[in-house]
């Protein structure tokens, strides 16, 4: 199976939901059918994978050692894996939401939803870091829409950060250190090992027919660690709280299903196969990178801690547990780096669960504050139990999927006596459960400040039935992680000593 399919099946459901916008009821069925199809799509390239294949694609070749191709590898494997799996779940959501909410412009809605997707899918598959960069910005592009919804001024000046941040980050920061790798190495190629430690032999030498080592090449980290903005390492994280004036399902696509997860796995995948695990070891570049990532994690939680509506709290917590990833990443040991790919997928099914559950409060009972929620297990027992899960996963407590990626952090960071790594994330587990569970004790054990003049109950069935899927995967995924775990394997099977 070609790769490219998984980019040309959203996109032909886009124009497909654009033609079936005046009726509701085929419109939503076209794209629960193109969610369907691409998840076979994505199943069927990753079968290739698993069998030891890397699937490519070449589109052309706009200049000298630059193509705009796909090649599928175990890390993009996963993210596709991930944003194709979790369109379903959030396309049966939004189907409630939008509807429940009585929602104006559904079909942009769901248009721009499917091209967002094959952005994500583009970014997932690269070959190299140009087609990347191309479908990064499709991604930024076709999301402003979806942060834009509502169209009042509070919304658009909003929107506008979020699209500000994001394309000035990118073509400020992002777009020169890919200049910078082409023009030394002549490639901007993703290299096993790293394209900058690559051999000469394998790789052609670019204009400057050189290496980048040194300060220069912490200099050249920095542009990419700050130049992919989705990845929200402060200070480049605004744009994230900024976009909590979408609707429900756009945040849950901004927070769980492509937008962030775009920004961590380009930046695992930059710091893979780009510089390479033992170039920058060897280096000591990226020593800098764990206290930035170590920062962001803990303030990030501080300030979560501080918020009184729900869906800024949990903005919050994104920009937290993506340094994660980050963090992870930087440890530069080989069970680090499947723990920051594993939590990718942990905090996918555990993120999107928490924004689910704060849409259906908010369309059932139109609650936003922290403070409004005493006593509401009682009356959305469904929502606020998968709300639980959701938060028990962000806090890393068993039997749910955070506690599998807390745990492959922490035995890389003790691996690599770390210590730095170890104590960022025991004290930041200490304080997600400060904000975390609060709210679940309220909302379980406390009683109601004020009854609503008529018992609410559940949001629609849609809604319930998708947010009751992502807490059954979160806890799943904590018992059946050995597929996940042995694909990621292989990314660093470089190292020696490391067995599936």
């Amino acid at each position: 199976m070609s790769p490219a399919m998984a980019l040309w099946v959203p996109l032909a459901g886009a124009v497909l939901i654009a033609l079936a916008g005046r009726w509701p009821n085929l419109r939503e069925t076209v794209t629960l059918v193109t969610t369907l199809t691409l998840v076979v799509v994505v199943a069927a390239v990753g079968i290739d994978v698993w069998e030891g294949a890397r699937p490519y694609a070449h589109f052309a070749q706009p200049f000298p050692g630059i193509a705009i191709a796909f090649a599928v590898e175990p890390l993009g494997m996963l993210f596709a894996g991930i944003a194709s799996l979790l369109w379903i779940v959030n396309s049966i959501y939004s189907i409630g939401y939008m509807r429940g909410n009585q929602e104006k412009h559904q079909t942009r809605f769901y248009v721009c939803f499917a091209v967002s997707i094959a952005g994500a899918m583009g970014i997932a598959f690269s070959a190299n870091l140009f087609t990347l960069f191309l479908f990064y910005e499709v991604l930024t592009l076709a999301t402003y829409p979806l942060v834009a919804h509502k169209g009042d001024a509070d919304t658009i000046a909003s929107a506008r950060v979020y699209l500000g941040i994001l394309l000035t980050t990118s073509i400020g920061l992002l777009l020169p250190a890919i200049i910078w790798v082409y023009v030394t190495v002549g490639t901007v190629d993703f290299v096993p090992g790293g394209v900058l430690a690559a051999d000469p032999s394998f790789v052609p030498r670019g204009i400057l027919e050189g290496t980048i080592e040194g300060p220069a090449l912490g200099l050249l980290l920095a542009l990419f660690v700050f130049g992919v903005g989705k990845a929200a390492v402060m200070p480049v994280h605004r744009w994230l709280p900024a976009a909590m004036v979408a609707p429900t399902p756009v945040s849950a696509l901004l927070h769980a299903v492509a937008v962030v997860k775009a920004g961590v796995f380009t930046l695992l995948k930059v710091i893979v196969y780009i510089f390479g695990i033992d170039y920058l070891f060897e280096q000591h570049t990226a020593d800098w990178l764990l206290w930035i990532a170590a920062f962001t994690i803990l303030a990030a939680s501080i300030v979560a801690l501080r918020q009184t509506n729900l869906k800024r709290m949990l903005a919050y917590s994104t920009v937290s547990q993506l340094s994660y990833v980050v963090l992870a990443a930087a440890v530069l040991k080989p069970l680090s780096e499947v723990g920051a790919a594993v939590h990718m997928v942990s905090h996918a099914f555990g993120k999107i669960t928490l924004f689910f559950a704060a849409g259906a409060i908010y369309v059932a009972s139109k609650k936003t504050e922290l403070a409004q929620l005493a006593g509401i297990g009682r009356r959305m027992p469904w929502t606020m139990a998968a709300f639980t899960v959701g938060g028990l996963t962000m806090i890393g407590v068993p039997p749910t999927g955070g506690f599998v990626s807390k745990w492959y952090i922490l035995a890389g960071a003790f691996q690599s006596d770390n210590y730095l790594a170890i104590f960022t994330v025991i004290l930041s587990t200490a304080l997600n459960a400060a904000y975390f569970l609060p709210v679940v004790y309220a909302a379980w054990l406390l009683p109601e400040g004020e009854a609503p003049k008529q018992d609410h109950g559940e949001a629609p069935w849609p809604m319930v039935l998708a947010l009751t899927t992502t807490a059954a995967l979160s806890v799943l995924f904590f018992f059946f992680n050995a597929p996940v775990l042995e694909l990621e394997y292989r990314v660093v099977e470089p190292w020696p000593g490391v067995v599936p």
